[in-house]
C-alpha cells in the first residue's frame, strides 16, 4: 500500500499540489485521473521519488520515502515497475535485451536465470516468440506488453503506468488494461496508472483518485463514479454523449 498525506509541491512559487491525502491499495488498480494541468503528472513524479515536495508524507508499506537512506531509496526503486507514456524502448536492443535490462541494473543474477525470467515475462504478456524483433518491428500494443513485461521482470511491488493506452486504437487498448489489472491481482502489486481514458476508468478503476486544480476533488470507484453529484466530476466523466449513454444505460441497469 502507497500512503499519502498533505503533499504540496510548488514551481517557482506556484503551487500545484495543494494538499493531496490518499491511499493507494495493495492488489488493486488504483486510477489518477483529470484534466490536463490537474497535476496528475505532477503527482505521479512525487509519488516516484523525482520530485521533493514542500510539505507531506509518502510512505511505501510504513516506510516514508524522504527519512530513507540513499541506500534504502535505491532498493525501494528496484521494486518499482514503470511503464512509460511512449513505452521508452531502447530501439538499439531486441525486445529480450530491452527486457532483461533492470535485471542488469538492479539484482547479480546469472546469465541464465535472467534468460529464464525474460522468457517468463514474455510469455505472460503473450510475446514467447518475439525475443529477437527490435521495438520497430513491433506494433503499438505489441510495445505496450513489452513494456509492461520489463516493468515485471525484477517482481515489483509496485507498478506505475503514464498513460498506458496512449495512441492505442481502442480494443488494444482494453487488452492492455486487462493485462495490467491480471497482472495486478497475479502478484499483489499496488498498481497506480496516471489517465484521462474514461474506457480505463470504467474497465479497471477499481480505486480512482480525481484531481481538479491540484487537489483531490473526488475519490471513489468505477462502481461509484456514476452515482457522485460532485459537479466536478460529472463535467469531467460526462464530457462526451457516449458517456451520457452510458451512464443512462447503467442507472437503468441498477433499477
Amino acid at each position: 500500500m502507497i500512503e499519502v498525506k498533505n503533499i504540496h509541491k510548488s514551481f517557482a512559487g506556484v503551487e500545484v499540489l495543494k494538499g493531496i491525502s490518499t491511499t493507494f491499495e495493495k492488489g488493486k488498480t488504483n486510477l489518477i485521473i483529470g484534466q490536463s494541468g490537474s497535476g496528475k503528472t505532477v503527482f505521479i513524479k512525487c509519488l516516484l521519488g523525482l520530485f521533493d515536495y514542500e510539505e507531506g508524507s509518502i510512505s511505501y508499506d510504513g516506510k516514508i520515502f524522504s527519512k530513507l537512506t540513499e541506500d534504502e531509496k535505491r532498493n525501494l526503486r528496484a521494486e518499482i515497475g514503470m511503464v512509460f507514456q511512449g513505452s521508452a524502448l531502447f530501439d538499439s536492443m531486441t525486445i529480450a535485451q530491452n527486457v532483461m535490462f533492470p535485471l542488469k541494473m538492479f539484482t547479480k543474477q546469472s546469465k541464465s536465470e535472467m534468460q529464464d525470467r525474460v522468457d517468463f515475462v514474455l510469455k505472460r504478456v503473450n510475446l514467447a516468440d518475439a525475443h529477437n524483433k527490435k521495438p520497430s518491428e513491433a506494433s503499438g500494443g505489441m510495445q505496450k506488453r513489452v513494456a509492461i513485461a520489463r516493468a515485471i521482470v525484477n517482481n515489483p511491488k509496485y507498478l506505475f503506468c503514464d498513460e498506458p493506452n496512449s495512441g492505442l486504437d481502442p480494443k488494444t487498448a482494453i487488452v492492455i488494461d486487462n493485462l495490467i489489472q491480471e497482472i495486478t491481482e497475479e502478484y499483489n502489486i499496488t498498481t497506480v496508472i496516471n489517465s484521462h481514458d474514461m474506457n480505463s476508468v470504467m474497465e479497471i478503476g477499481e480505486k480512482i483518485v480525481f484531481l481538479k486544480d491540484g487537489l483531490k476533488a473526488w475519490e471513489g470507484s468505477k462502481d461509484t463514479i456514476f452515482k457522485t453529484d460532485n459537479e466536478v466530476v460529472t463535467d469531467f466523466v460526462y464530457s462526451s454523449e457516449l458517456m451520457k449513454k452510458v451512464r443512462q444505460m447503467y442507472i437503468e441497469e441498477k433499477q
